[in-house]
Parts: C-alpha cells; structure tokens; sequence
C-alpha cells in the first residue's frame, strides 16, 4: 500500500474484556480496529472552490476598487488649488452653470440614496435561548445501557456494541434523553410521543427567548423551524403559531430532513426573507426529536444515532430594524453553503430506512468521515477568501497557483504528485471562537488536527459533546452558550459556525459580536455546571 493510501487509515486496539469459552477460555482477548480518518483535505485543495470564494468577495467588493480611484483623483485635481482659489473657482462655476451645478448635485443625492436602499440591511442576533431538559430526564452512560437492557429490546451483541460505541464517544454523564425513552418498553416512535417530545423542547426554549427578549410572539414576522426526523401534520411551525397565538400573516416555514447543518439553513433563509420584508423580527427554532428516531433492530450502523443523539433545542432572534443595533449581540457577516448531494455516495451517507425486521431508523455509512472531509473542503475553501487576512489570501493563493501551474510536473516532464506542501491558511487569524458541529469525539478529534487548532478552540464544542451530547442542529448555539457563559465572548470578536449533515451538505456562518458578552445571570444551559468545565476527557 503506498503512503499516502496508508495515511487515510488508522488502527486501534480494541479490549474484547476476557474469553469465556474456548482453548483461551479466562485470557484477555484484543482485535485492532482500522478505519478511514478524515481525508487531509487541506492538501488537496481544489482550485475552483478557491475561485468560487474570490467570485463571492469581488460580486461585493467593487467598491473597494473604484471609490479610492475616485477619491486620488479628486486629491489630485483640488490639491493643486488654494483654499481662496477652490472657493473662488466653485463660485464662477455656479455662477455661471447654476443648472449644471443643480444636476451634479441631485444626481449625487439620487446615487447616494440609490446605493445607501440597494444595500444588504445587517441583520442582527438580538438573542438566543438553548433548553435546558428537567433533571429527571439525566443519564449516565451506564444508566443509558442498563435502560436499553431493560427495555427488552436488544440482544447482548447490539447491548455490547452500543456500550463500546457510548464509552468512547465523548458524551458524558448528565446527558438527557425522553421520559418515554426511560420509562417505557413500548414503541416509542409514535407521533403522540413525538409531539410531547417536540413541545417540551421547543416551547421551553421559546419562552426562555421571549423572557430574555421582551418580544412578544405577536412581534414576529418570520418563523423558520428546523426538525429532520420528526416532521408532523400540521407542522411543528404550526405547533408553535398555534401555542403562542402568533399574528395571522406571519412567514412560517418548516425544514425537514436536512440533518444537523440544518440550523445554519434556518439562519440563511430568514435572513433573505428579512432582507425582502424590512422592519421585522425572525424566529429561527432547531431541535430533534430523539424518540422517535430511537431505533430497536440489531443493524450496528442503525445503531449508532442511539448513542449519540440527545435531547435539545434553541431558539434565535434575528432582526433587521437598525434600532436594533445597540441592543443586538451579534451582526450575520458571511453564510456559505456547500451541497454534496449531486454525488450517490454523499447522498446516501446518512440515510434513513428500514431494517430486515421492518424496524425505521437512520443508517449511518462507513464512509461518512471521508465524505464529510470532502465537504468540509469544499465548504472552508469557499469561505476562506471572506473571512481571511490579506497576508494569509496572499501566502495561499500564491503557493497554490504554483502547485497547479508547476507543482505537478518533474524537470523530466513527467507526472508526479509534488512534494511540497500548501501553504495551511491560519484559520486562528480571521477567527476568535469556533463552534464546530458536536457531532462526535473522533470527528473533532480529525477536525482539529485538519485545521491545526488548538484545544482551546476547540474546547466548546468537546464540553458541548460531554456535557449535552450530540444535539443535532441545535449543538453550535450550546457551544455558544458556553463561550458567554465562560465570558470568552468580547466585542469585535468573530465566531465560526460549522456544521454539517445529510445530503451531505456542510454549512458555514460568521457572526461579529457587537459587545462584550458578560455572563448570564439566568436562562443559561449552563449556569448550574460552567463552574466544572471544562473537565479532562482522557
């Protein structure tokens, strides 16, 4: 096997605990483990997403080139000329040309008003709510098998492989899971459970936004709710509209099946309605019914969501009224979105169906952190000439035209893969805080090692892991939630948002903070515990 073939795989040492039949009946038994590792997509960056990113930045960015052309020539030509000549000079002209000094002046007015109406309006993140489930609703980890046990559900193989899966994912001891999920032995995955999952979550996280906010539900304008597995009719946007008795023209939207990056495609959409209907507030809501995806065949790769998922949802404030501005937390700098659908294996890397048995749950590809690792590529490629330094977008745009224009060729003309690295942009630059997806303790593991970041960067989302567990689309806004209640959060500061999901799509959003941040007196997740974080996960 070549070197860099070897390079896509790991081996781990698995303890099988001691043999109970046999010849080695007593002993400890081991097998290794080899799995793919998240490509090193930094040393392969692909050109046209690099172009992609530019296109986005000059579409912007004109005016950067023209007014400072405008602005030296103007210098040049007034520079030449005394105060008591300059005034002399605008004087005979409108004197003599009042109608032309008129126009000039109403077609500057009209140009400036025209560009000042045609802009983007900022939207603003005036607040956040993540839930926070009862204590009832706590397990450990050995609590979450022994319930899995007692339920009746799983022979002892799958017991035995939801138990390794659990210990090593990076989730800890005080996650919470449904009250059907702990008390039941019956199907769970019915809608009457799913709409008592939904309206605990959703509704606990709305009221927490509207205390902290002020705002009364009949305030808002925009509604966009995000749930991948539990879609009902009516829609769980409905369930909200018809709880807190919204307004009757209210914009109300419903994602469904979008996975874990959905959060951020909630964001972008209300950002365009807002951009289209001036003047509002938008309400963005992200969770996931983990009951109703709770699976109980014996598939291993169907298995795995059991492990991870936990119970969460948060609730955002957007606005676009530019009052607005002294009393938001955040402005919305970039969002980039990249879809990898197109491709059959990206598509069906997260897929939902059923078992042998009939059994309904989401089946979770081995080749999903390499086809993430593409994604992310394509995704942090786009986003890197927004977000990064001058120097930075020099260094690597440079090293990486000459790699595609004499990087690949011998001084024999042949073929050959160059030897020398890219220039590695220092995404630590052009970012203070990073809220990447809690997904998994070996996806963050591949993660931080790709984007060489430190454990500080990464320190949110492994505590988000431990401390809530993989809350699907919700997880970036705890993550967020930490860094304030750490009081990490000062203004200027920019936050990264990643996250990813089915299809498969990766997403990205940028936030500036407005202000610094203090820590929350009340409707923090994570008021009762910051004291003990961030805690050792070896």
């Amino acid at each position: 096997m070549a070197n860099n073939e070897r390079d896509m795989f790991s081996a781990e040492i698995v303890n099988r605990g001691i043999e109970s039949t046999g010849p080695n009946a007593g002993s400890l038994t081991f097998s290794v483990r080899v799995r793919k590792r998240l490509p090193d997509f930094l040393q392969s960056v692909n050109l046209k997403y690099v172009k992609l990113g530019y296109h986005y930045l000059i579409n912007h960015g004109v005016y950067l080139f023209t007014i400072p052309i405008l602005v030296v020539v103007f210098s040049a030509e007034v520079g030449s000329l005394s105060r008591k000549d300059l005034w002399k000079k605008l004087w005979e002209d409108a004197t003599y040309d009042l109608a032309s000094v008129l126009s000039s002046i109403a077609l500057l007015l009209f140009t400036l008003t025209l560009y000042f109406m045609s802009r983007p309006r900022p939207i603003y993140l005036i607040d956040f709510a993540c839930y926070q489930p009862h204590h009832e609703l706590k397990v450990s980890r050995e609590q979450f098998i022994e319930l899995a046990r007692k339920s009746g559900k799983f022979d002892e193989e799958s017991l035995n492989f939801q138990k390794r899966i659990v210990m090593s994912s990076g989730i800890g001891d005080e996650t919470y899971i449904p009250k059907s999920l702990i008390s039941s032995t019956e199907n769970t995955a019915t809608m009457k459970e799913g709409r008592a999952e939904a309206s605990m979550v959703m509704f606990g996280a709305l009221d927490e936004l509207f205390e902290k906010t002020g705002i009364r539900p009949k305030d808002v304008g925009v509604l966009v709710v995000n749930c991948s597995i539990f879609n009902p009719t009516p829609s769980l946007s409905a369930m909200i509209i018809n709880h807190y008795k919204m307004r009757g023209n209210i914009l109300s939207y419903n994602l469904g099946g979008m996975g874990c990056s959905a959060g951020i495609i909630s964001v972008d959409l209300a950002r365009d309605i807002l951009q289209a209907n001036p003047g509002n507030y938008a309400v963005v809501v992200s969770t996931e019914a983990v009951g109703f995806n709770w699976y109980q065949g014996k598939q291993r790769s169907m298995l795995i969501p059991n492990c991870f998922f936990r119970m969460g949802c948060s609730a955002v404030l957007l606005s676009n009224r530019r009052r607005d501005y002294t009393r938001a937390k955040y402005r919305l700098e970039h969002i980039v979105r990249t879809h990898k659908g197109a491709d059959d294996r990206s598509f069906r890397c997260v897929y939902q169906e059923e078992d042998e048995q009939k059994f309904k749950g989401l089946k979770i590809s081995k080749d999903l952190i390499e086809i993430g690792g593409e994604a992310l590529k394509t995704n942090i490629t786009t986003l890197g000439p927004l977000v990064l330094p001058f120097s930075e977008q020099i260094l690597f745009f440079t090293t990486l035209v000459w790699r595609h224009l004499f990087g690949g060729k011998k001084s024999d003309g042949n073929s050959t893969s160059s030897s020398k690295k890219p220039y590695i942009p220092n995404y630590k630059l052009a970012f203070e805080h990073f809220c990447v997806h809690a997904a998994s303790k070996q996806i963050l593991d591949e993660l931080q090692k790709n984007l060489e970041l430190s454990d500080k960067n990464m320190e949110a989302s492994r505590m988000t892991l431990h401390r809530f567990g993989n809350t699907s689309s919700s997880s970036i806004w705890y993550e967020l939630a930490y860094m304030e209640a750490k009081e990490k959060v000062k203004r200027g500061d920019r936050v990264w948002q990643l996250a990813f999901g089915s299809g498969f799509k990766c997403n990205s959003a940028v936030w500036r903070s407005m202000r610094r941040v203090t820590k929350p007196s009340s409707r923090n997740p994570w008021l009762d515990c910051v004291n003990n974080y961030p805690v050792s996960l070896n």
